[in-house]
């Protein structure tokens, strides 16, 4: 009999590829094993496993796997599960959701390598000058092809090599590398035949005329009178002051040996306090009430004020999941939240937690995969971003969703274009564990969930110490320019409040959500702004690199000495970034400590932490930041937030703006005063009497949500309608038209949906590609599947037209 292995590649492919199998392979293979597969001519990738049976494909003669790539599978049968659920729900190509899921260190691709062969001497004398000097580099290793472009100091060499192949002068093959390299640590002790003999004194006598020598080897008796205890090489050295020459001395004359051991880069310092804190009743009636709807529904969203103590409930709820064997994930926005909620987390419970998100190397992420796969007891609580969802769980039994209202959840380029609190939800439905959703300013979707039934509810509307909830008042921006009471973006009314605070002691954050130092430079005599050559957007200026850069493809370039447009010498700053704002609050306050929270000051791996750590030490006093500052992060002694400029948050051009802008104000909001001392907060704005903004200082979530559930009813919007955005894109613009128009043609043939566009977007063109959007508009009583195989139909009939292959479909479900 025959067998067969279906597998997914690391490719952008809708569907999975059949291969043959040897029976002693198949005798051993199991869903989610890495193989090693042939796929095109010649090039070799890792590819999991996803079924296994005797039915030959119809359509192709199958190749044989190249080989098994492990002796156990890295990816569970419930992660194939879920694959699948996320590539019909969010219509993504399964070999996308493959490579976002798992580390790159599984994703092996071979490469080509140039091998020589024995030729005589009359074949060498008839190579050419190139070809001679490529023959000699390879009798010296075998080289991959970008090492012969580097020798060559040329573009292609494909030619080149196509015709020594031929020839018989070199042999060309495919290499597999395995990418993922553990990390060795080395220890030393006193060697195995000293220990046993006991010759100490003869061996010190040896030492008498080599004094470094002899204070590194006291060094091992140090608190270990035996010296056969296994000490770190680096911490010897470190506590000796000795080199490593030194030590390398003592090991080749057999004093001391040497092992490489092997060590997880994903360990932290960990520091178990037993630090059980004791629930306020309010607190304690929350989680009581948790615990009685988790019997009934297995979601609940738990909606409490800012500084109500949200966080203490969850620790009791990661408590008992851990004391039922269950495994815990502990879901984030962003990475800036992450040593915050460790270190609280860690207070706890120790090692059993562990952390996973991008800025970790992709060793370290390969490593905690492993250690949750193997069920190790120090990844029981995972702590995360959205990827974290695809991790290989086992034993999952609580999923904590916090700030579930913020957009980082949701994964806009590349593919897959997920939702990670949604998908959460799903994922945790597979292994029947619970999901709390923590929120002040729920997602309406979430909350029309609660009050639909589908979701229970448990509010905690007191901060914890019953602190006072912080005093919210709004600055005219416009009066105050008018009546010259600002200084730069400051009103006199904001410095003489941050004057006031840092008197008391206090720290204060700004927020303004534009970074880089002005959102643009404008020519005072015509009016032009530099422009990005690839994307139709102005640049960005940046002080500190005193250059403008695009933040949509990094294009950057030195600020103009004159204006491209007229020629004349009159260009000037226009707006605020971050930078600005930095720079004239030193200007105000020249003695205080200034830092700054954005993308470009956190771009390190432990750029967050450094900056968390100082400012949370009060070596920083004022801090300013982008939205990064507002998400959930807890210091204890700021008592002013001052938004500059909250237009800018309105009246963005989304139909979620007037939600975002109470989330995102009420979030800022809530960094003020969580201690006994009330705290403050001025919100500058030109429409201090908005709704909305009227709606944040009163605190009025409920008054809030039920006007945007009217609108978006009214309008056939989310949570009431579902969407689907498609952005057809392409280098010519016309070619983008017709391909736009052609689908809105097709899809509207169906009847099925409401059909917007298609439109160019704000911004309608990046990297030097044209956009156009197409939104569909799915009523709530219609079958979203059914709409989903239309569209899909529709885009395999416009795959086949000729004309339109060369352009790029991107789909994005619920693209919000």
């Amino acid at each position: 009999m025959q067998y067969f292995a279906d597998v997914l590649l690391p490719l952008a492919l809708g569907k999975s590829y059949t291969y043959a199998v040897t029976s002693e392979d198949f005798a051993v293979l199991k869903p989610g094993f890495r193989v090693a597969v042939s796929f095109g001519k010649s090039k070799v990738y890792s590819a999991i496993v996803v079924k296994l049976h005797d039915h030959p494909p119809q359509r192709y003669t199958p190749k044989y796997i190249e080989m098994i790539l492990e002796e156990s599978p890295s990816v569970t049968p419930k992660q194939l599960e879920f694959w699948y659920w996320l590539s019909e729900y969010y219509q993504s190509k399964l070999g996308d959701i493959l490579r976002a899921a798992l580390p790159a260190t599984f994703l092996m691709e071979s490469e080509t390598i140039v091998i020589k062969k024995d030729i005589s001497e009359v074949e060498k004398s008839t190579l050419s000058d190139d070809a001679f000097l490529v023959y000699e580099a390879l009798g010296v290793k075998a080289l991959s092809i970008k090492e012969i472009i580097e020798i060559l100091g040329k573009k292609s060499v494909l030619g080149l090599l196509q015709d020594l192949f031929f020839k018989g002068v070199v042999d060309i093959h495919q290499k597999l590398s395995e990418k993922y390299k553990p990390k060795l640590v080395r220890y030393v002790r006193l060697s195995q035949t000293i220990l046993e003999t006991h010759n100490l004194e003869e061996v010190f006598e040896i030492l008498k005329n080599a004094p470094k020598q002899k204070h590194l080897l006291m060094g091992i008796f140090d608190q270990n009178p035996k010296g056969d205890e296994w000490k770190k090489s680096k911490d010897l050295l470190d506590k000796t002051r000795s080199t490593s020459a030194v030590l390398r001395t003592l090991i080749s004359k057999g004093i001391l040996e040497e092992q490489s051991l092997r060590q997880d880069r994903s360990l932290y310092d960990f520091k178990k306090q037993d630090e059980k804190r004791s629930l306020s009743d309010a607190q304690q009636k929350a989680l009581n009430e948790i615990n009685n709807i988790f019997e009934e529904k297995p979601v609940v969203l738990f909606q409490g004020v800012t500084g109500s103590g949200k966080t203490e409930v969850y620790i009791e709820l990661i408590a008992k999941a851990i004391a039922q064997d269950k495994q815990v994930l502990y879901l984030l926005p962003e990475i800036s939240l992450t040593p915050q909620m460790v270190q609280r987390l860690q207070a706890r419970f120790g090692s059993e937690v562990t952390v996973y998100h991008s800025k970790f190397s992709v060793h370290e992420r390969t490593e905690v995969w492993n250690n949750i796969l193997d069920k190790n007891p120090n990844a029981k609580i995972i702590v995360g971003t959205r990827s974290a969802i695809f991790l290989p769980f086992n034993q999952l039994g609580l999923v904590i969703v916090d700030e579930e209202h913020e957009l980082s959840y949701k994964q806009f380029d590349p593919s897959p274009r997920y939702h990670a609190r949604d998908s959460a939800v799903v994922l945790a439905g597979m292994y029947q564990a619970k999901v709390l959703l923590g929120s002040a300013t729920p997602a309406l979707e979430s909350s029309f969930n609660r009050l639909s039934g589908k979701y229970g509810w448990v509010q905690l509307g007191e901060r914890y110490g019953k602190v006072a909830m912080p005093e919210i008042l709004t600055i005219d921006l416009k009066s105050a320019y008018k009546k010259k009471k600002m200084k730069g973006g400051f009103s006199h009314t904001l410095i003489h409040e941050m004057e006031q605070t840092l008197s008391m002691g206090k720290q204060i954050i700004l927020f303004q959500n534009q970074r880089g130092y002005a959102p643009v430079m404008e020519c005072l005599d015509c009016g032009h702004m530099p422009q990005c050559h690839q994307c139709d957007v102005t640049l960005t200026y940046h002080q500190y690199s005193d250059q403008l850069k695009c933040h949509y493809c990094g294009y950057q370039i030195a600020v103009p000495e004159k204006c491209h447009a007229c020629g004349l010498h009159n260009l000037s700053t226009k707006g605020m970034g971050t930078q600005q704002i930095q720079e004239q609050v030193s200007t105000l306050f020249p003695k205080v400590s200034v830092a700054r929270m954005d993308w470009d000051t956190t771009r390190g791996k432990w750029a967050f932490d450094k900056l968390i750590h100082s400012f949370a030490a009060q070596e920083v006093k004022i801090l300013v930041g982008t939205q990064m500052i507002i998400k959930g992060l807890d210091f204890q002694n700021v008592h002013l937030v001052g938004v500059l400029n909250a237009d800018h948050l309105m009246n963005f051009p989304d139909f979620r703006a007037h939600e975002r802008t109470y989330q995102m104000l009420s979030q800022v909001a809530g960094r003020a005063g969580r201690k006994a001392l009330r705290g403050k907060v001025l919100i500058q704005t030109y429409q201090p009497q908005h709704p909305i903004i009227q709606k944040v200082i009163e605190g009025n979530y409920d008054q809030m949500l039920h006007q945007q559930l009217k609108d978006r009813k009214e309008y056939h919007y989310p949570p009431y309608n579902r969407l689907i955005r498609m952005v057809v894109n392409h280098s010519d613009m016309e070619t983008v038209k017709k391909a736009s128009q052609w689908i809105v043609n097709v899809l509207l043939q169906s009847d099925y949906g409401q059909i917007l566009g298609p439109v160019f977007p704000p911004i309608a063109r990046v990297r030097n590609r044209y956009r156009m959007q197409i939104l569909i508009k799915i009523e709530g009583s219609q079958s979203r599947d059914r709409v989903k195989q239309i569209i899909r139909k529709t885009l395999d009939r416009f795959e086949s037209i000729t004309i339109f292959r060369s352009c790029k479909v991107n789909l994005d479900v619920d693209p919000y």
